[in-house]
């Protein structure tokens, strides 16, 4: 009986480190994951969320290089085939082995009418099977971005998404209910436990993830809260209540530096203002008749009507990088000089609403805003609000929470509104494509909510899919970048500078696509 009781102690003793390095991640952001169908809404905290759960065939490392994923490896047999060899011996997490139909009908799902997620199966023409652990991905034409689209690309099981009704991605922005959107079955390092909408959803260890020996962090359960109020989310940090927040309030940044630990960098999101330049007339204004947006004089108004280095001292602390172009320094492409921001200038904003044909608040209209998507992204339209209102101009202010907002302007039920987006490939034709380009098939033009459209620009975007030779691809990039913002296409703002606020003894990467990666995290 002794032995035995020794025995079971030495086993406890054994074990115990494991134990007391197990930790639970308690996070909090001001808005709620969107969905949990993986390629029903393409959005960065729902992206993260989905990353938790499901995983990519190519992957990132700490430093946004390629790496292996739930494909090993990869070659070009010809400039419009791409062969990945399958990961073996992965099972969902129902227990199902992950295989090549699993892939293939992923990569498919993702390229469906209702799938939010067209920009990274752009150039996809067939997925085929070759064998249980190979599958051959077949381009329209050479794709020299092709597998880091494929990093946000996650992979379902086909069968479970048969078994429920699931074969399409939820249609997020007719609000349907699917059992995909509340439910999941992935291969990644962690398993949905509970989902809570608005309140919480808790993940836990997946104790049979393939990748759990190489794992560097200790995090074994992960809990998320939204929590919408700034002084709270500081408040729940500080008290310990949360271990980690995503979005700290500029204002509080000097406290929490004292008082908690702040990483920041710089992230890949553009912060910027659509116009519906392309309707007869604008939904919400009470000019009828003709379309303010549709006149490019007008659309300089605005944006030199607006003052960001004030934003940026008052609203954001110090906390941005304004801009004058639509892709930030990370993205291939960038060029510094088309980042330059035209001028503020009050008197020639009024000058050119004058020559428009508009005096002194006579263009009208509403701005629509989210409430807890962006970095103080109500108080900057509140700003810009103000700042048009010295310039003549009369805009109403219509602020909401994300989930909301996002089927809103999705649907183009809008006249202006502020968007960010972030470039997950780290090539410019994401954002070329998606904001810039006319709407058309697949990704063209899938973001480009106002309606810009330039038939130079269209072409110039459409050699960039298929140009190989670097030099050549980079020059049209930037052709594009220069002729939209002489355009006044859009209204560029601010790249994001991003701080996470967490406790003193939380460890953690920082990434510049603002994703908490749980598995790097390391509690003390």
């Amino acid at each position: 009986m002794r032995q035995k009781i020794l025995i079971s102690a030495l086993a406890a003793l054994m074990l115990a480190p494991v134990a007391l390095n197990a930790k639970t991640l308690r996070w909090a952001s001001q808005g709620d994951i969107l969905t949990l169908d993986p390629h029903a809404q393409n959005e960065g905290m729902t992206i993260a969320a989905s990353s938790y759960v499901y995983e990519p065939l190519v992957d990132y490392d700490k430093d946004f290089n390629l790496v292996p994923g739930l494909a090993v490896s990869w070659e070009q047999p010809d400039a419009e085939t791409w062969r990945l060899k399958l990961r073996e011996g992965v099972t969902f997490h129902d227990g199902a082995p992950f295989t090549a139909d699993d892939a293939k009908f992923s990569l498919e799902r993702a390229m469906a009418p209702t799938s939010n997620y067209k920009a990274y199966v752009n150039g996809i023409k067939e997925v085929k099977k070759v064998d249980d652990y190979t599958i051959d991905i077949i381009t329209d034409g050479p794709n020299p971005i092709l597998l880091r689209q494929l990093t946000n690309l996650f992979i379902m099981n086909k069968a479970w998404s048969e078994k429920n009704n699931a074969q399409q991605p939820q249609d997020f922005n007719a609000n349907q209910e699917t059992f995909s959107a509340r439910n999941t079955n992935g291969t990644g390092p962690y398993k949905l436990e509970s989902r809570e909408v608005d309140i919480r959803t808790t993940y836990v260890e997946n104790e049979n993830w393939w990748g759990k020996d190489t794992k560097p962090g200790n995090v074994t359960r992960v809990v998320f809260t939204p929590i919408k109020q700034n002084a709270t989310r500081t408040a729940a940090l500080l008290s310990g209540e949360v271990d980690f927040v995503l979005d700290p309030p500029a204002q509080d940044l000097q406290r929490l530096r004292q008082q908690a630990k702040i990483v920041e960098g710089n992230e890949y999101r553009t912060i910027y203002l659509g116009l519906d330049q392309s309707s007869p007339e604008l939904k919400y204004s009470s000019i009828k008749g003709k379309n303010p947006f549709a006149d490019a004089r007008v659309r300089e108004a605005l944006y030199v009507a607006i003052d960001m280095d004030a934003i940026k001292r008052a609203v954001m602390r110090g906390s941005s990088l304004p801009t004058g172009t639509m892709i930030a320094p990370q993205v291939h492409g960038y060029d510094a000089a088309l980042a330059e921001r035209v001028p503020y200038d009050l008197e020639r904003a009024k000058t050119l609403l004058t020559e428009a044909g508009y005096g002194p608040n006579e263009l009208n209209f509403t701005l629509d805003c989210p409430n807890n998507r962006y970095i103080n992204d109500e108080a900057i339209c509140q700003a810009i609000v103000g700042m048009w209102a010295k310039a003549g101009v009369k805009a109403s202010l219509n602020t909401m929470p994300r989930a909301t907002y996002m089927p809103k302007v999705q649907n183009a039920d809008t006249s202006a509104y502020m968007f960010g987006w972030g470039v997950p490939t780290f090539d410019a034709l994401y954002t070329l494509q998606s904001l810039i380009h006319s709407k058309g098939e697949g990704a063209d033009g899938s973001f480009n909510f106002g309606g810009y459209k330039n038939a130079e620009v269209d072409a110039l975007i459409d050699n960039i899919k298929v140009e190989t030779d670097d030099a050549k691809r980079t020059a049209q990039i930037q052709e594009v970048l220069k002729i939209h913002a002489q355009e006044f296409g859009h209204i560029p703002l601010h790249d994001q500078v991003i701080p996470w606020a967490m406790g003193k003894n939380v460890d953690v990467i920082h990434r510049a696509d603002n994703r908490l990666t749980p598995q790097w995290v390391t509690i003390q």
